[in-house]
């Protein structure tokens, strides 16, 4: 039977569960990184990215006052650990973080409480070769994304919007759905990160954090999650001598888009030929995306 790793300690995965006053089943406090793992022929583990996805966690969980401090190290070692004791050669390791007891009404935010630390690593999803050679398609989310948001931009547990668009994408089709921010600008995909392609450089939404390096101090918040394989895309594409900017964009500049992809860190970067009834550029993977996969998946 798979470990789960509980605070602190490893319980079988039909023991683990956290109470019914933890803030993450009270209020839905919490935050959460989803990372993949592998696991060598010689039994060694390794999670993608993992340095970067507990940076961002400990980054959101301190400015959302989920805690003070969150010690990277133990959580990393737990989340290699975890993964070792899943015997899985490909998984997708969730590590959770809650509020615990946190209540906010009651200590003006400045609790000194233990927040719930939950890690489980179970199969990675087997996506078929066709979504990545043929692209997908995508649907346009009715729900908007709030720049003034405090919580927009982060990795919370208040997913439930996103699948319920997801969901829907899904039932017409789709392998993804691209959400607005209230200004119509673009945000990104349900559950990923979005990027244009036109005449060879790489568009993307301004992120969390990247408002006064691209727009200077007033500009507005971004609801836009920092991704994990956003970053990796950035850099690649970089280092590979390709521009990349930053900037607000509209649905006619995903329209006009010589090719689309969206990243995140299951599917790595996927090809979008497709929106609503449009199709992007040629209608098939193009070239620059392909480089782009490549690139990644080195």
């Amino acid at each position: 039977m798979a470990e789960v790793f509980l605070n602190g300690r490893f319980v079988d995965r039909d023991d683990a569960s956290v109470g019914a006053f933890d803030a993450a089943v009270q209020h839905g406090v919490g935050l959460f990184e989803t990372m993949m793992g592998t696991t060598a022929e010689d039994g060694t583990p390794a999670i993608a990215r993992l340095e970067r996805h507990l940076e961002r966690l400990t980054t959101s969980a301190r400015e959302l006052g989920l805690a003070r401090e969150l010690n990277a190290e133990p959580i990393a070692e737990a989340a290699i650990e975890t993964l070792k004791r899943s015997g899985l050669a490909r998984s997708r390791v969730r590590l959770t973080v809650t509020g615990g007891d946190l209540n906010l009404l009651e200590t003006g935010g400045k609790s000194q409480h233990r927040p719930t630390i939950l890690i489980a690593a179970t199969p990675a999803a087997a996506y078929p070769d066709e979504m990545f050679e043929r692209g997908v398609a995508v649907t346009i989310a009715d729900a908007r994304a709030n720049p003034l948001d405090p919580t927009a931009g982060h990795k919370t547990l208040n997913y439930w919007w996103r699948l319920r668009e997801l969901q829907a994408a899904a039932g017409k089709g789709a392998g993804e759905a691209i959400v607005l921010q209230v200004t119509n600008h673009l945000c990104g995909g349900c559950v990923s990160n979005v990027f244009l392609v036109k005449e060879g450089r790489l568009l993307t939404p301004i992120a969390r954090g990247e408002e006064e390096m691209v727009g200077g101090k007033g500009t507005l918040p971004s609801p836009v999650l920092p991704g994990i394989t956003r970053r990796a895309v950035i850099e690649a594409a970089q280092a590979e001598g390709v521009e990349v900017e930053r900037r607000m964009l509209g649905v006619n500049d995903l329209l006009d888009a010589d090719e689309l992809f969206v990243t995140n860190s299951s599917f790595g970067v996927l090809p979008v030929v497709k929106a609503e009834a449009e199709a992007i550029g040629d209608g098939v993977v193009g070239g620059v995306t392909k480089r782009v996969r490549a690139w990644v998946n080195a």
